[in-house]
């Protein structure tokens, strides 16, 4: 099936996706391609997501298939180049492995069975990543979306560096409000607010990053009324008004892609960038978060939603009206969450089959 893509070049997205659901949810279908391969020698520059979609037809399956259980798929497993990975027909399972010397036959496979490797002093330069940090990157620290909580009592920039109206790197910006013992902060511009396509409620607001600042000293009660900053760095013009955020802390770059642990059905409330149709490896926010049963790594499935359309082949109804029927669904991708909030979460699309828009449907697997 032909993908979708807005980007000129297609970037892997290498998601080691899990199908090990909640007790409570049911089980998810998860079944090899009739072309899948024998094997497949592991090369630098493959993904986990290539990977698996040359031998399943749902590359989330990848860990069922490999016969982990919740314990061990909650752990980083990490593949490396060189490794052979087999296709063990009878047991229907992905194994890895090594090729024997040649007493040991062409093709033939180790008695030992190895597992997906586990390290915990990181993923090492050689190892197939589970997801490729430059796709997302950028929308793993900075605020893209602030909630009301975050607005109240946020420290702003009241006044620049010999009142200029704009500030660069380098240049002294006067902040007032509580600093809870940070030093280091992300300045943003609170942009248009976020409404839940069912209830219109206001549930966020989208955020643009300026740049950062750090703490070159606190205010000093009876010498000073505000804290004086240094800007560190300057994506884009800031100036008096704007809001601080604390830096917060470097995310961990494993992620383990699994369905959600209850279901879940959300719906796209923007698309990143202030377009209205996104495609493959773009960004969209959706109106379910933490609160909600998303966790980082949670895999959702998007569609169309259904449309109502008329039924000109039934009995019309009460003044000639014709009777109203709605469309199913129609699968149009999968979506990865990478970042969540209370209510509202980020996520990347995966591969898609038509272009996503605002109001589409995003829900569990299955």
């Amino acid at each position: 099936m032909k993908n979708f893509s807005t980007v000129g070049t297609r970037l892997a997205l290498a998601a080691l996706f899990t199908a090990a659901s909640a007790a409570s949810a049911a089980p998810l279908s998860c079944e090899f391609r009739a072309d899948a391969p024998d094997s497949h020698t592991v090369v630098k520059g493959d993904t986990l997501w290539d990977i698996s979609a040359t031998f399943l037809q749902k590359p989330w399956c990848w860990p069922t298939v490999w016969g982990m259980n919740r314990e061990e798929i909650a752990n980083p497993h990490w593949i490396y180049p060189g490794q052979i990975i087999w296709f063990d027909r009878a047991a229907g399972r992905l194994r890895l492995g090594n090729r024997l010397d040649a007493d040991g036959g062409a093709g033939s496979l180790s008695n030992d069975r190895l597992q997906p490797r586990t390290r915990t002093q990181g993923l090492g330069k050689d190892a197939v990543p589970s997801i490729p940090a430059g796709v997302i990157e950028p929308f793993l620290t900075q605020p893209l979306i602030i909630e009301d909580d975050e607005l109240k009592g946020a420290p702003r920039i009241v006044a620049t560096q010999e009142g200029r109206v704009f500030l660069g790197k380098g240049d002294k910006a006067y902040v007032r409000g509580e600093l809870k013992d940070n030093s280091s902060f992300q300045v943003f511009r609170p942009g248009a607010p976020l409404k839940d396509p069912v209830t219109k409620q206001i549930i966020g607001y989208e955020a643009f990053y300026l740049g950062t600042l750090k703490l070159q000293a606190e205010a000093r009660p009876g010498a000073s009324d505000v804290h004086t900053f240094t800007v560190a760095t300057a994506n884009q013009e800031m100036g008096k008004g704007d809001q601080l955020r604390a830096v917060p802390p470097t995310p961990m770059q494993n992620y383990v892609p699994h369905p959600p642990e209850q279901q879940v059905a959300a719906h796209v409330v923007a698309v990143y960038g202030g377009v209205t149709h996104a495609g493959q490896n773009q960004i969209v926010s959706i109106n379910r978060g933490k609160l909600d049963g998303l966790d980082i790594g949670a895999v959702l499935q998007l569609y169309h939603a259904g449309r109502t359309v008329s039924d000109s082949t039934a009995k019309k109804g009460w003044f000639g009206r014709e009777q109203q029927v709605r469309l199913p669904d129609e699968e149009v991708g999968s979506l990865f969450i990478f970042r969540t909030f209370k209510h509202i979460s980020y996520g990347l699309i995966m591969q898609v089959t038509a272009p996503v828009e605002v109001g589409d449907v995003a829900k569990s697997p299955e």
